[in-house]
């Protein structure tokens, strides 16, 4: 991927470019947002790291612009930002961020969110199916409805989008963290005992003997997968 760093700070950028480089990233660099904008929109990177405290416009305004450019409106970007209050967060990712952290930060993990976007991406961009099957389950994304041997069974919308994204990638095992991103929009940081409820709730309706489980199988000290038919 092509990366603009963004941040008021060299060393910063220095250490985050020399990460992401090792991991083969092509990467840009800029110090204030206004050579942002101009990098983004001379070199179109695939990827924004953005600082939130920047000298002239900060994150949350280049942010405003860029969701407002229908050239930038899906632009994938992570907000850097030593605020670590949760309305600071909560108001970034409105704004349109996809990831958000605080600092001081490793370097490694800025590495560990690009990749969780760049995955996201791909998966986004596979072409898109109305009807996902398998076995005796039916799911029709365009009536939203979910059937198991014929029979229409209610699931919840949390439930629906949870099943949606497990059934689109069979055999793929899915970090919880990575599971609540993909299926509930963004980052949902101390969430996971929540999604454990919704997938028991979820076996619940679909699985033959929840003990056993035939469909959503857990992959134990990492996440949950759907089965991948033979």
């Amino acid at each position: 991927m092509r990366i603009l760093v963004v941040d008021d700070e060299a060393e910063i950028v220095r250490l985050v470019k020399g990460y992401l480089e090792q991991a083969g990233h092509t990467v840009l660099t800029a110090y204030n947002g206004e050579t942002a904008i101009q990098t983004l929109r001379r070199e179109q990177p695939d990827l924004l790291v953005l600082d939130l405290m920047l000298p002239d416009r900060d994150g949350w305004d280049v942010t405003r612009a860029l969701r407002a450019d229908p050239l930038f409106e899906k632009l994938p970007i992570i907000m850097l930002t030593a605020r670590a209050e949760d309305a600071d967060k909560i108001i970034g990712l409105e704004l349109g961020a996809d990831d958000y952290m605080t600092k001081p930060f490793n370097p490694r993990e800025v590495v560990a969110r690009v990749k969780a976007l760049q995955r996201r991406i791909d998966f986004e961009q596979k072409p898109v199916t109305t009807v996902l099957r398998s076995g005796a389950l039916t799911l029709d994304l365009n009536q939203h409805q979910f059937t198991l041997d014929g029979d229409i069974i209610e699931l919840t919308p949390t439930e629906f989008k949870l099943l949606e994204t497990l059934m689109r990638n069979p055999g793929y095992t899915y970090s919880r963290e990575e599971l609540l991103e993909k299926a509930l929009g963004y980052s949902y940081e101390g969430l996971g005992r929540t999604l454990d409820t919704h997938i028991r709730n979820l076996r619940r309706k679909i699985e033959p003997d929840t003990t056993e489980p035939t469909y959503i199988q857990t992959v134990y000290g990492i996440g949950y997968r759907f089965r991948r038919e033979s």
